[in-house]
């Protein structure tokens, strides 16, 4: 068997939120107004690629011209679309920054369609070298597209962060710098240096590539690491479980790194989907996956280093003097006590199970 280079095949069951693909002209737009935030929906088309990229971006309402707001771009995991995970994106545009979900057509909710007897086919079409690869110029299609168009006055472009789940995980990775070796394989092209931080949630490992060290050295801006203990592909011929979350997080030495490793619930916990762990523990994981993300993305983006600016105090602050930003991520952490397993931090190791 021909190994994968970013995905192995197996995984293809770990579907993300489902959702259905909206139809219409390209480049059209479908807007709604839900709480704090504005929801639109866009039918993009990569010409160049002749491949459609459905997205939805949830727009907060307090962005404006004078105040344009941070970007997140979410990429899902296989099996999912860009109507999932609205948990998150809802929940960030609420707190002032944007969510950009691109659909990656090809290894999207489309899988589970048509005949059953070539499922197996489908998926190992959708995690082979060339969908990876699509996935990742898919991220850069969508924010080339939303960052020239009408709503990119109210979008800051020196703000932007990637965020993905399972295989989306991966996406974000390589956009991030990842490193990885493949005859053909234009490396230096899959990092996209408008991306500032990264959140990996239920990260796998970029398998086939050696060691993790090697291929993820090189990322360098700062990662959120969100796992559970029950975060565990169980499938025959291959088993990947929460110790492979934690070589990611360990590989990426030159990362500003957090990580969150949550007591309960298993790889679609993270999704917007009520799982086996019930409706309260999955509601409490989402609204604790959610709150540190906010937490994390107003690091990554600086804003209190700008409010010192602001207020003559230097030009550079060192990451340890970021008292409000340590102390709201210690709040976080006495607040989600009971559902965390173990905490680590930039400041210093929170707690470990």
């Amino acid at each position: 068997m021909r190994r994968r280079l970013f995905f192995i095949q197996t995984l293809s069951v770990l579907a993300a939120a489902s959702g259905s693909i909206l139809t219409g002209a390209v480049g059209r737009s479908f807007a709604s107004s839900i709480e704090g935030h504005r929801v639109l929906d866009f039918d993009l088309l990569d010409a160049g690629r002749q491949r459609p990229v459905p997205t939805r971006l949830y727009l907060p309402q307090t962005a404006s011209q004078t105040h344009p707001v941070p970007l997140l771009t979410f990429s899902h995991g296989l099996g999912g679309s860009r109507f999932g995970y609205r948990y998150l994106g809802s929940h960030l545009a609420d707190a002032g920054i944007a969510s950009l979900h691109p659909q990656h057509i090809g290894s999207d909710n489309a899988l589970w369609w048509g005949n059953p007897f070539e499922l197996v086919q489908r998926l190992q079409s959708a995690v082979g070298d060339s969908e990876a690869r699509s996935r990742v110029l898919d991220i850069r299609f969508s924010l080339d597209k939303i960052l020239s168009s009408e709503v990119s006055p109210l979008l800051d472009p020196s703000k932007i962060a990637v965020a993905g789940h399972s295989y989306g995980a991966n996406t974000a990775m390589l956009i991030s710098g990842a490193q990885v070796k493949e005859t053909g394989l234009n490396v230096g092209s899959l990092r996209d240096k408008r991306i500032r931080a990264a959140i990996l949630i239920s990260a796998p490992p970029l398998v086939g590539q050696g060691s993790m060290e090697e291929v993820l050295g090189a990322v360098s801006v700062p990662t959120l690491h969100i796992t559970s203990i029950d975060d565990t592909i169980n499938l025959p011929g291959y088993r990947s479980t929460v110790e492979d979350r934690l070589v990611i997080f360990n590989a990426m030495s030159e990362s500003q790194k957090t990580l969150a490793v949550f007591n309960t619930g298993g790889h679609s916990i993270f999704t917007d989907r009520t799982t086996r762990s019930g409706p309260e523990i999955s509601e409490r994981i989402k609204k604790a996956t959610r709150e540190l993300c906010t937490i994390f993305l107003r690091e990554s983006f600086f804003e209190e280093l700008e409010e010192t600016k602001e207020q003559g105090l230097g030009e550079q602050v060192p990451f340890d003097r970021m008292t409000s930003s340590e102390q709201s991520t210690k709040e976080w952490l006495v607040k989600h006590n009971d559902l965390v397993y173990r905490f680590v931090t930039p400041f210093e190791s929170q707690k470990s199970g």
